[in-house]
């Protein structure tokens, strides 16, 4: 009995001292960028970017993913919402990593980093000890804070000034939004609504290091990237030459469609209203409620959150959040008061102001935008007309039903 309990303890001990002391790789150990081609959901539109680490002689074969979230941590959504959502590094198996981007059929390449054994070490160090517990978590952030971002934060941490990111390569910059652009159909809701959500700050040009929140500017820079005054990648290679086959959207289901259609609605009706001296309450309703409640959403975006591109946002002159107390006003069936007129007068500005700024390049609006902005325009100019004052007697104005 005291042989058996001899040897468990000597085993824990082994276990513990094994479990202490940090693993060495081999000097036939790689580290590489793994890059992943986009997916057909609108969070793996831009791509993803991990770090691989595999030794032969260990039988390490694993993923570093800064890209993980969880959908059942409390308050996701509130947080995501209000920009505090949590990212964490997680850690993998390489085969297990690959099925997701297989079965999803995208595409996965890899960049095999050349580092000698100590270098290696002072990276897999670096992983392990940012994958403990209390470490792993940290603030997402789009557009500077997020899993392409920290493959060029980690091996600055580690390596220090022996990194040199060289930019000679980038022969014309583009601004944040313009990057954004390139992975989302122009014409689909997921366009509109980020081109919405993001304000003015975004249409700067980003520096070339920044283009590196999306995996392919990552893996384009890591070309060009120097350690030690030699190329930081060996070589590079297709793990998954595979593409989604990503196709465009149906028309009838898209932005253009639905404001074509509202366009097309509002000029026939403010017509009718115009030839008859009525106003349709419904569409006005629709109208400022719908701008309102947009508004609304800009402005919640802009000061209630920590999101750093939902600031300075020109979309609120058109989804001015003010409506809404208009939608109580062209609901009831009275006159319109007497202030109305010179509303309509300050939305139309707005307008032409948000069209002023558009032109300027201060920040670029949704394309299909334009025919939302007409419909409103047309109407605004038409409830300035009728709620203009008469300037001898009193007119009673009509209203459909």
């Amino acid at each position: 009995m005291q042989l058996r309990t001899g040897i468990l303890v000597l085993l824990s001990c082994i276990g513990i001292w094994a479990y202490g002391r940090p693993v060495q790789l081999s000097a036939r150990a790689e580290i590489s960028i793994l890059t992943c081609g986009p997916g057909n959901e609108l969070y793996t539109r831009f791509g993803h970017s991990a770090f691989r680490v595999q030794d032969p002689n260990l039988g390490i074969d694993v993923v570093y993913n800064y890209g993980t979230f969880d959908f059942n941590a409390p308050n996701f959504y509130t947080n995501f919402a209000r920009g505090k959502l949590t990212y964490r590094l997680s850690r993998e198996r390489f085969e297990n990593f690959l099925y997701t981007y297989q079965f999803e059929n995208r595409w996965v390449k890899e960049q095999i980093l050349d580092l000698d054994t100590r270098e290696k070490n002072l990276l897999f160090r670096y992983l392990e000890n940012n994958y403990k517990p209390e470490n792993r978590s940290y603030q997402y952030d789009f557009l500077f804070n997020n899993c392409s971002t920290k493959m060029a934060y980690v091996l600055t941490e580690v390596f220090g000034d022996k990194v040199v990111y060289e930019e000679d390569h980038m022969n014309h910059r583009k601004s944040f939004r313009e990057l954004i652009r390139e992975y989302l159909e122009l014409n689909s809701w997921a366009s509109l609504g980020i081109d919405l959500a993001l304000g003015a700050d975004i249409d700067r040009k980003a520096k070339v290091y920044e283009h590196m929140f999306l995996p392919d500017y990552v893996m384009n820079q890591m070309e060009h990237t120097r350690i030690d005054h030699k190329p930081l990648v060996k070589r590079k290679r297709d793990i998954l030459d595979l593409n989604n086959g990503n196709s465009g959207g149906i028309f009838t289901i898209s932005p253009l469609f639905w404001f074509l259609m509202l366009f097309g609605f509002v000029v026939t009706i403010t017509y009718i209203d115009y030839k008859n001296h009525i106003r349709s309450r419904w569409l006005d309703l629709f109208l400022f409620g719908l701008t309102g409640l947009a508004g609304c959403l800009l402005t919640f975006l802009w000061f209630f959150t920590d999101h750093t591109a939902t600031v300075n946002n020109a979309n609120i002159l058109w989804a001015f959040p003010l409506n809404l107390i208009l939608c109580y006003y062209v609901l009831r069936k009275a006159g319109l008061p007497s202030w109305f007129h010179r509303a309509m007068l300050a939305l139309i500005l707005f307008l032409a102001l948000i069209a002023l700024l558009w032109i300027a390049g201060l920040q670029s609006l949704a394309p299909v935008l334009i025919i939302l902005l007409l419909a409103l325009g047309i109407r605004y100019g038409y409830l300035w007309w009728y709620s203009k004052p008469e300037p001898v007697q009193e007119r009673q104005p009509g209203i459909s039903r």
